[in-house]
């Protein structure tokens, strides 16, 4: 590998490091060396954004890779074994210093760490570690840390990432588990569940332990995510969907991610040519807002999709659903549950709560929901209120025209 010095390290890793979509810091402990003797760092500022949360707050974080060498070679893997790109690769300790002098200058928060696989499994996990373990120990650095984990590394390492990082990923890669054995081989999907399981019983074991004593350290604040790409193989939106739903109930992960694949430089021959849409991945995000904020159970959510198993790409999933199950509309919303709400196409959690609050103290017309949500277009023809009532809108044929048509003219 040729020398290069440190800023044309850092070009070729931040840049490897953006087909890594499993990086966002909600849910951590809040911490800061402000008034504090000792400590660097925080996860409350703001800085230069590279991710976002949930809630749209704006996160900053140095996002590497430790290397993009790699002795395996993953068919849809731009840094693969076999792929013609640039090398690079940093120490720990060059990590550590980018990561502080970043910090210092006030462009990030935080560290999101990953690597292709140098050597052996362990020895990579082992160097992973080493940065955080620097970072938190030798510079008492209190910002935001998030660690990508290898799930054929020693446990005990892994063990050890989470004692240091606020969140830890083990990306599942592919949907199926056929996928995985056709463009991944040298992987096992049963290694990758078995990483998992193990972290979640660690960040359990922690929690149990922080609720018995003030004193125990913490252990992956943040829990843990996972990644899968869309497009690669042959699966499709429903099964997409399927693997999700069993990944959060079997281990409490915080955010399933989607990247959309993207067709690398001397592909391997049984990729596809072709992206999918990039609509296909948003489409996915707002399927997985479904099952995790409105509690539409998976196989609800699988029946917005077509006979082929996809997501519309012209319509929304909820929106969709809500076609497909016309007979439980119109919604009153002066006298329905909270859960019935959340299904009303063109109603987000802050417009219902709002709703849910104002109903209280008087019966609310149209214009009053249409002051509460983000637009009346969408909404028409699914509720009833003081002064609305769809008469037979819901019922129409041509429904799904008539709303997309308002949402292109209101929008």
């Amino acid at each position: 590998m040729a020398q290069l010095d440190t800023r044309q390290k850092l070009e070729i890793l931040a840049d490897a490091a953006k087909y890594d979509a499993s990086c966002a810091s909600s849910g951590t402990a809040k911490r800061s060396s402000a008034g504090q003797a000792k400590g660097i760092g925080s996860t409350e500022g703001m800085g230069i954004c590279h991710a976002y949360a949930p809630d749209g707050r704006c996160i900053s974080l140095l996002k590497i890779l430790l290397t993009n060498s790699c002795i395996f070679d993953c068919h849809y893997c731009i840094n693969r074994k076999s792929s013609n790109v640039r090398r690079a690769r940093f120490t720990a300790r060059e990590v550590v210093d980018l990561t502080l002098a970043f910090y210092r200058r006030n462009y990030i928060e935080g560290l999101f760490l990953s690597s292709g696989i140098i050597r052996s499994s362990n020895y990579t996990m082992e160097q992973i570690v080493e940065v955080a373990r620097s970072l938190r120990e030798d510079h008492q650095f209190r910002g935001y840390i998030h660690l990508k984990t290898i799930p054929d590394a020693d446990p005990e390492l892994i063990e050890l990432a989470g004692r240091h990082a606020d969140r830890i990923s083990i990306n599942v890669e592919l949907p199926t588990d056929a996928g995985l054995t056709r463009l991944a081989p040298e992987k096992s999907s049963a290694t990758i569940r078995d990483a998992m399981a193990g972290m979640k019983r660690s960040i359990d074991d922690g929690g149990d332990a922080r609720r018995r004593y003030k004193s125990a350290p913490r252990f992956a604040p943040a829990g843990q995510s996972t990644q899968m790409i869309v497009g690669a193989d042959a699966a499709n939106d429903r099964d997409i969907m399927r693997t999700a739903s069993g990944l959060y109930d079997r281990f409490a992960l915080r955010r399933v991610y989607y990247s959309a694949f993207s067709p690398i430089p001397d592909a391997s021959a049984i990729l596809p040519l072709r992206r999918p849409p990039l609509m296909r991945e948003h489409r996915l995000y707002q399927s997985d807002w479904m099952m995790r904020f409105y509690g539409y159970k998976p196989a609800e959510v699988a029946a917005a999709t077509d006979e082929q198993g996809m997501l519309p790409l012209d319509i929304d999933p909820k929106l969709a659903w809500a076609l497909q199950a016309r007979a439980n509309f119109p919604v009153d919303i002066n006298h329905a549950p909270r859960e019935w709400l959340l299904r009303v196409p063109g109603l987000g959690v802050k417009a219902v709560d709002a709703i849910l609050v104002s109903r209280r103290w008087r019966k609310l017309s149209l214009a009053d929901v249409g002051r509460l949500s983000r637009s009346i277009a969408k909404l028409r023809p699914f509720i009833v209120t003081s002064d609305w009532r769809p008469t037979g809108l819901i019922d129409r044929i041509d429904l799904k025209a008539r709303v997309t048509e308002q949402l292109e003219l209101f929008g």
